[in-house]
């Protein structure tokens, strides 16, 4: 036992986090396209400018 958490507690936290980094790595990539596109398709300061 380490901190008190049973060996297969660790397996599941392990599995958890190795799950989970995939995940935020493909939302941090859309979650940056997605700001580049609403940066280059907004208009000018006053919405008419071009």
């Amino acid at each position: 036992m380490f901190l008190g958490i049973e060996w297969h507690w660790w397996i599941v936290i392990v599995a958890l986090v190795g799950i989970s980094i995939p995940f935020k790595v493909k939302f941090m990539n859309w979650q940056s396209r997605r700001r580049q596109e609403k940066k280059n398709g907004r208009p000018g300061k006053w919405g008419d400018e071009e």
